[in-house]
């Protein structure tokens, strides 16, 4: 009839107790060549190395003044007690790890049951019910023993065991119910709290995901948001029937022998004290176990994106290594966690030994008296037996509490991290119609912009405009700013100085959505969904139809490939598959572009890593997805600009020369030598669209 745990979770860990996560999840500012971003490739876009462990900074023993400095600046508002997204450490730095006390962690989740109190409420009163069931069986069972078993009266006993039944039957509908509900309550906070999380995610910048171990924040969205639960939910509840308990139970002592009571409550800070006493080796012990649990994650999620490099050199034995160090300081933790609670439950064990022998003993003497009769007798025993279970309950309790906060702290760190943009205020803001289409007018006035963390800048003072129907190449060695434009563009970030502006407005001056929907990109890696070829496209277009996906495929040249599969439209794909060549992938791309129809289109890369014939065959679907659109081309294949209205060589991050293809060679500078410098062009080139204004889809 007892509540229990609402959701069968493993004991709650803590992540590491030195400030600088960078050791586990990222890199360590001033690791890169100079005229790249900390951390980051060239590409903002590019992930991190193959082997995931560049730049990570090891050293065990950061300054304490130095973390307390570096905190401060990070989080200065963090003794509120509210879950406020944008608030904390900037996106700009790995992850910063800092100890989070319960009353904070608690504060700062516990808005998230709104919605679900009036369940707690009921969950509450179930336990009560149950608790009470408890005791009225107790006391039937002690009028049965004195009544029909101590004077072997068969009539004496209907009564008394018709009672106990039903309650009996009561008690399990009542604990049934709470059970029931109080998971059903858990998980619904669980889906909340891991949708908040997951959410807060998304509005990050790309430069956070990868100064941050990708698998570590699997692990944060997964063991992590468990372990919140256990504290704000399964904790609450558990305490509630816990105390409930103990108030009932040891009333029921109280009326049946208050000194005897008395002389048992007098044990039961011991309970308490023991707990006191583990609270600090256990939480410890969790956070080291919290770190390798994230480790193994952020280990096996490398390894699986980089498997093909792990054959071709050879480095199955490294990463098994990798993957055995980490499990070996997952084992020590775990194995040192176990230990502890052991060794507590065994504590608590004797403890209650101690006091039911204490009670029999007392009891026995208190018979030999003839004060007290043996049904009396053995419902105390019955009802400290049952006062104690839920005293050390609240004792274990306190130690879950405290190794959760743990996965408070670690998911704080990610909600404490601020996006780069947000919505501009409502006195900013341009209004726009709900879906309302840009003529796609592009102008950049004196852009300068450097990555957060980073002193050198990857744009300065750039201006450029582009109008819809034109193609604008972007070209340049390595590192000079060209994909950061593409950011920029997209309102990843927004300019240290200077400003973009869509069709005459400044980019901060417009929602997100607005923005986002009116630029598409082409990146220079192939998005790839898990999901099915159609699924692939249409999500370039909210609600499009099957009939819309087959015209873009159709447009990209994709139709002919995808009717061939096995399963056509409806064949699974998901990255790095084999069901498609490198060039099919990026028709998909091309055909999830022409479906969203935007009138700014940004190209990164689009034939790198394609041979000469697969490049050849994305020409034309990408000639007729840059018709009557503003298209931007960012590109080292010079061949590709040749049939450019105009190319912006940019070099270090500024804008070295302008013209066309044509005008630029005649003047033998930046350009010609990187021209110079190329292989033998393809045959072909993009041609230049014609310079019409958009109107509507080009495929039909």
């Amino acid at each position: 009839m007892r509540l229990r745990s609402s959701r069968p979770h493993p004991p709650p860990e803590e992540p590491p107790a030195d400030w600088d996560a960078a050791a586990d999840v990222g890199a360590k500012p001033g690791a890169t060549e100079p005229g790249t971003y900390t951390g980051m490739d060239k590409d903002p876009y590019a992930g991190t190395d193959a082997d995931g462990y560049a730049g990570i900074d090891t050293d065990p023993d950061p300054d304490p003044d130095a973390y307390q400095d570096r905190y401060q600046d990070a989080y200065p508002n963090a003794d509120t007690g509210r879950i406020a997204p944008y608030r904390g450490a900037a996106a700009d730095a790995p992850i910063l790890t800092r100890h989070v006390a319960l009353k904070e962690a608690f504060g700062r989740f516990w808005p998230l049951t709104k919605g679900d109190r009036r369940w707690f409420v009921i969950v509450f009163l179930l336990a009560i019910l149950a608790a009470f069931a408890e005791t009225v069986a107790i006391l039937l069972f002690a009028q049965l023993t004195d009544n029909a078993l101590q004077k072997g009266s068969v009539s004496a006993f209907w009564s008394p065991a018709g009672k106990w039944l039903a309650i009996a039957v009561v008690g399990g509908i009542v604990g049934y119910l709470g059970n029931s509900l109080a998971a059903w309550t858990a998980e619904r906070f669980v889906m909340r709290l891991r949708a908040r999380v997951f959410d807060h995610l998304q509005t990050l910048p790309p430069h956070f995901f990868q100064r941050n171990r990708r698998g570590d924040l699997v692990e944060r969205l997964t063991g992590d948001v468990d372990a919140i639960e256990q504290l704000v939910v399964s904790g609450v509840v558990e305490a509630s029937a816990a105390v409930f308990g103990v108030l009932f139970y040891a009333a029921a002592a109280l009326w049946l022998r208050w000194d005897l009571a008395l002389v048992t409550f007098i044990l039961a800070p011991l309970f308490f004290a023991a707990t006191r006493a583990f609270t600090g080796r256990l939480k410890a012990v969790s956070r080291r176990a919290r770190k390798a649990d994230g480790a193994i994650t952020s280990v096996v999620e490398e390894g699986l994106v980089n498997v093909v490099l792990t054959q071709a050199y050879n480095r199955e034995r490294d990463q098994h290594q990798r993957l055995q160090r980490e499990a070996r300081t997952s084992l020590r933790a775990s194995v040192s966690s176990a230990r502890l609670n052991q060794f507590y439950e065994e504590l608590v064990e004797l403890l209650e030994t101690l006091c039911v022998l204490t009670i029999i003993g007392m009891g026995a003497w208190e018979i030999s008296e003839g004060r007290m009769t043996l049904g009396q007798l053995l419902a105390f025993a019955a009802f400290i037996g049952y006062l104690y279970p839920p005293i050390r309950s609240l004792g274990q309790l306190g130690l879950t509490a405290v190794a959760a906060t743990a996965g408070a702290e670690r998911l704080l760190e990610i909600l404490d991290a601020r996006p780069s943009v947000t919505d501009p205020a409502a006195s900013d803001s341009v209004t726009v119609p709900a879906g309302g289409r840009a003529v796609g007018e592009v102008e950049a006035q004196g852009v300068t912009f450097r990555y957060p963390g980073s002193k050198h800048e990857a744009v300065h003072d750039l201006s450029f405009t582009a109008v819809p129907g034109e193609l604008l190449v972007i070209t340049g060695p390595s590192g000079a700013g060209k994909s950061t434009l593409a950011a920029l563009m997209l309102r990843f970030y927004d300019p240290d100085t200077g400003t973009i502006r869509l069709d005459g407005e400044p980019l901060d001056h417009l929602p997100l959505t607005h923005i986002r929907g009116n630029v598409t990109l082409l990146p220079q890696e192939v998005l790839v969904l898990h999901d099915t070829i159609e699924e692939n496209i249409a999500c370039g277009r909210e609600h499009a139809t099957h009939d819309d996906v087959v015209r873009a495929a159709k447009a990209a040249d994709a139709h002919e490939f995808i009717t061939a599969t096995p399963d056509g439209y409806d064949t699974i794909i998901a990255p790095g598959t084999s069901a498609l060549s490198g060039g099919q992938l990026q028709r998909v791309a091309i055909a999830r572009a022409m479906l969203r129809d935007a009138p700014v289109l940004i190209l990164d890369e689009p034939t790198t890593g394609l041979d000469a014939l697969a490049a050849q065959r994305i020409l034309a679907p990408l000639r007729r997805l840059a018709e009557g659109r503003t298209t931007l081309v960012i590109t080292h294949h010079l061949d590709l600009a040749a049939d450019a209205d105009r190319i912006l060589v940019l070099d270090d991050g500024r804008l070295v020369e302008s013209g066309t293809h044509t005008e630029l060679l005649q003047r033998s500078g930046l350009y010609t030598t990187l021209f110079e410098a190329q292989p033998q062009a393809r045959n072909g080139a993009v041609q230049p669209p014609s310079r019409t204004r958009p109107s509507g889809s080009r495929w039909g």
